[in-house]
């Protein structure tokens, strides 16, 4: 039985050294995951390239606190889509030049909302809303 996804060798799975084909197997089975980075667009000035600043939290060698770490990678941008702000992220691919070793790829923007736009309003805020809505009572002229 042989894997089919881009993440294993394309090696035969095995059980106590032996493949599930039922012959000895050398090798072991090796999983290889994809490298990806989300950053910020910092410069848009070369054709078909964008710099993408990623930041992450590694801990101070001496001091242990944590600290931000700021790398910046090149990134290829075939459309010259992204502007300089914009989030985006990076995808390891063949290498396209001297520096650039990843593909930039558009990511939605974080909405601090998001979380009340997902849950559905709660049974006494939709009363509140359908009451303010209906029209006020006619005074009847009796």
């Amino acid at each position: 039985m042989l894997l089919t996804t881009p993440f294993v060798s394309p090696l035969r799975l095995q059980a106590n050294g032996v493949s599930v084909a039922g012959a000895p197997v050398s090798a072991a089975l090796t999983i290889q995951a994809a490298k990806q980075l989300t950053g910020r667009v910092v410069t848009t000035k070369a054709d078909k390239t964008v710099g993408v600043e990623v930041v992450r939290l590694a801990p101070h060698p001496k001091y242990k606190r944590r600290e931000r770490i700021k790398k910046k990678y090149q990134a290829h941008d075939p459309d010259n889509q992204f502007k300089v702000g914009d989030v985006v992220e990076l995808r390891l691919s063949r290498p396209i030049s001297k520096t650039k070793h990843f593909l930039a790829v558009p990511l939605p923007p974080r909405d601090t909302r998001r979380k009340s736009q997902l849950l559905p309003p709660l049974q006494s805020q939709s009363d509140q809303g359908q009451a303010d809505q209906s029209p006020p009572p006619t005074p009847s002229s009796d």
